[in-house]
């Protein structure tokens, strides 16, 4: 286990720390309202690791998942990524965005552009202000034509965005990730509102593009046994705190239903769609 709350001493070895690609120290969110959204928390993620954020709507998943790359403010501790630093610095926080990609529940694409122009958006973050008005070059084109052909979604290209499914659109967010040519992904219950058989698909697809590029993969999730089935790690979060770690055959059911309750039988149930944040591409400074 490589997980740990304030409370707890860090459980990996010496040799494993040089692996950790992410991690946070006392890591703490209160909103103005005084609301704790996360306890002082610390978590170490390691380099090719799928881990699972799993908890009932308010657990703080979402909280801790934004925290990761600056969408979400601290109010305390810290998040360090180990290749760069603190990102407290605006500079570390700045390079830490151009290496993470973002997936988001309600995919943030822009309708009335093609596929391609809304995957290319991923490349913002290498881009300076003024280069922004710049034509994309050639590679930048080949490389979002190569993340579409990756997703299965190579023949959309020059479709509108607004014209494919819900789960073509969210592939599209995958392959928009990928140009940034992240180090690591995270995905904010990217499943929430697909029906059961397309999220399998899609986080099979997650699965497979962490498992082949060696990205540390952090999803927000609800349901269980997707979270039993693709996770190497899951942390189990309730009201703002880290109730539960370890691997996908350690979550008995008694534990799963001390997350939530007796519908944790019923976990493959789309949830419903959550209010999310404005979309940002990541690495252009707010």
């Amino acid at each position: 286990m490589y997980a740990t709350t304030a409370a707890r001493a860090p459980f990996f070895h010496a040799a494993e720390e040089a692996k950790i690609a992410l991690r946070t120290e006392a890591l703490e969110v209160t909103y103005g309202n005084g609301a704790r959204a996360l306890q002082p928390t610390s978590l170490s993620f390691m380099q090719g690791e799928f881990v699972v954020l799993l908890g009932a709507s308010g657990a703080g998943k979402s909280t801790l998942l934004r925290s990761l790359n600056g969408l979400v403010k601290p109010s305390a501790g810290h998040v360090v990524a180990t290749s760069i630093g603190d990102l407290c610095d605006s500079a570390n926080l700045r390079r830490h965005r151009r290496q993470t990609g973002m997936v988001f529940q309600q995919h943030h694409l822009i309708g009335r552009q093609s596929v391609l122009a809304n995957v290319l958006m991923g490349r913002l973050g290498y881009h300076s202000a003024l280069a922004t008005l710049s034509p994309w070059s050639r590679l930048e084109k080949e490389s979002a034509l190569a993340a579409l052909d990756r997703v299965g979604l190579i023949d959309k290209a020059l479709y509108r965005a607004d014209q494919l499914s819900g789960g073509q659109q969210q592939r599209v967010g995958i392959a928009r990730a990928l140009v940034q040519q992240p180090k690591v992904l995270l995905a904010d219950e990217p499943v929430a509102s697909l029906d059961p058989a397309t999220a399998e698909r899609l986080l099979d697809l997650l699965h497979s593009i962490c498992r082949s590029d060696g990205l540390t993969l952090v999803v927000s999730l609800h349901q269980v046994d997707f979270a039993r089935q693709f996770a190497d790690r899951i942390v189990g979060l309730q009201a703002g705190a880290i109730v539960f770690e370890g691997v996908p055959a350690e979550l008995t059911p008694e534990k799963a239903e001390s997350l939530y309750g007796s519908a944790a039988t019923s976990s493959r149930a789309s949830s419903a769609p959550s209010n999310i944040i404005s979309f940002q591409p990541a690495g252009v400074p707010s």
